[in-house]
């Protein structure tokens, strides 16, 4: 049975594997790409996907351009880990393809009208999403499963100590979306490090696939590999956005989730972006209704572990 996806991104290298896994799934119809402001402008996000699809030899997904800054924050581009280009200053030629004619807001109101059930993966801030709520609240109860790779749930952030990148950069967006009602499945930063990173001897076993696709997926995240180095010492690649995407195509690879109230810190600047999870149900101590009052109940799923090889197994797949 085929399953109906939207995809809403910042196109950068990470990005760019997850949709090489989606776009290969045998069983997904993805209706559209929306592209957000956040690893890399709008216009080389759409870039960076059409060129992705180009490599899957595809042309049949439109590509909508959309948010190109957050809703009250600066734009703070991640160039210093994707490369100038998003997609480790590999400089790959223009894609003979286009963006699609519309804005990514009215693509993912319409997208997901005509298509109850779908499922929406999100891989950059939430800045479309939000404005698509704000626009047409009535979707979320068309959206069958939110998957959302943002924010971190018991780990350090990666643009600071508090934070994950994606939510960081619009912290007011990922807050609408948070408690708005959608079934948001959140998949966080850590759930690639450690174990899920691809190790030397996993990139070296990708190499080996020696197909187009396989080296473009360790090409694009060339200067990413560096960056991880320079951030944490750590000799890999760890790959938040492909997880994402692969709990969202086998939701069993989740193999411990529970369901939280999830806050969103926006006013501090010390802890801005931080997902606050709520594990001891601290929210329904009345002594704290008033401080959670939007959150009281569960409103994330919160996927805490994951099946390490068949994560990998599945992206190897995907490669060949």
């Amino acid at each position: 049975m085929t399953r109906s996806f939207l995809i809403d991104t910042d196109t950068a290298s990470d990005d760019a594997v997850a949709l090489i896994m989606a776009l290969r799934a045998p069983d997904v119809d993805i209706r559209a790409l929306t592209i957000v402001s956040g690893n890399v402008d709008v216009a080389q996000g759409v870039r960076n996907a059409l060129t992705t699809m180009e490599f899957c030899g595809r042309d049949d997904v439109p590509v909508y351009a959309g948010a190109d800054q957050p809703l009250l924050r600066s734009n703070a581009r991640a160039d210093w880990f994707h490369g100038l280009d998003g997609m480790g200053n590999m400089n790959y030629p223009p894609p003979r393809g286009q963006a699609a004619e519309g804005h990514a807001v009215d693509a993912l109101v319409n997208t997901i009208r005509d298509n109850p059930g779908i499922v929406l993966v999100t891989l950059g801030p939430l800045t479309n999403v939000a404005l698509a709520l704000a626009r047409a609240p009535e979707i979320v109860s068309m959206v069958s499963r939110c998957v959302v790779m943002g924010g971190t749930a018991w780990s350090v952030g990666n643009v600071s100590p508090a934070a994950e990148f994606n939510v960081w950069h619009d912290p007011e967006a990922a807050r609408m979306v948070f408690l708005s009602g959608l079934p948001v499945e959140m998949a966080g930063w850590e759930l690639s490090r450690f174990d899920a990173a691809l190790s030397r001897e996993d990139i070296a076993h990708v190499r080996s696939l020696d197909t187009p696709l396989a080296h473009f997926s360790i090409d694009c995240n060339r200067s990413a590999m560096e960056a991880i180095q320079i951030q944490s010492g750590e000799d890999n690649l760890d790959l938040p956005d492909p997880v994402a995407m692969a709990i969202a195509l086998e939701p069993d690879i989740c193999t411990r989730s529970s369901r939280h109230a999830v806050e969103i810190e926006t006013q501090s600047e010390l802890t801005r972006g931080m997902t606050i999870i709520d594990q001891l149900d601290n929210a329904g101590d009345v002594r704290n209704r008033q401080t959670w009052a939007q959150a009281l109940a569960a409103n994330v799923t919160v996927c805490l572990e994951i099946d390490v090889p068949r994560w990998k197994q599945m992206l190897y797949r995907s490669l060949v």
